[in-house]
């Protein structure tokens, strides 16, 4: 380091570079400085960066359901197989017997329902013969 014209310290870097480094970070040049913090870091946490770019760039896991949770939750299912939209009650007393969140549960009906049920109109008559709300005939 020396002194500069304006009486701060710059190093042998600032001068050759004009206080720039070689290194740009999105296309603006790194300053000497930057650039020895950036370096100091790296070798005190580098190995704690890498590990959490790691886990990071790991691929998350599919969320599936607990196996319980589902085998309740398929139990409902073919119980209710004609008309399987859960009332509030029943979502609330599902998600109290699997330990899911109401949304989980909600989420899990709407699955299911575009992947395994075919709405009939003998299911609606009947759904309406026992007085369902018209709130589940809408489509999901």
């Amino acid at each position: 380091m020396c002194a500069d014209d304006n009486g701060g310290m710059s190093s042998s870097d600032d001068e050759v570079s004009g206080g720039e480094t070689e290194e740009v970070h999105g296309n603006v040049p790194m300053r000497g400085e930057d650039q020895e913090l950036k370096d100091r870091l790296l070798e005190k946490y580098g190995s704690q960066i890498t590990s959490l770019k790691l886990e990071f760039s790991k691929k998350k896991k599919k969320g599936k359901l607990p196996r319980e949770a589902r085998q309740t939750l398929l139990e409902w299912w073919n119980v209710h197989i004609k008309w399987p939209y859960p009332t509030e009650a029943d979502k609330i007393s599902l998600a109290e017997l699997t330990g899911l969140d109401q949304k989980q549960i909600n989420n899990w009906f709407i699955n299911q329902r575009k992947r395994h049920w075919k709405k009939s109109s003998e299911n609606v008559q009947l759904a309406i013969m026992n007085g369902y709300s018209a709130q589940f005939f809408s489509n999901d």
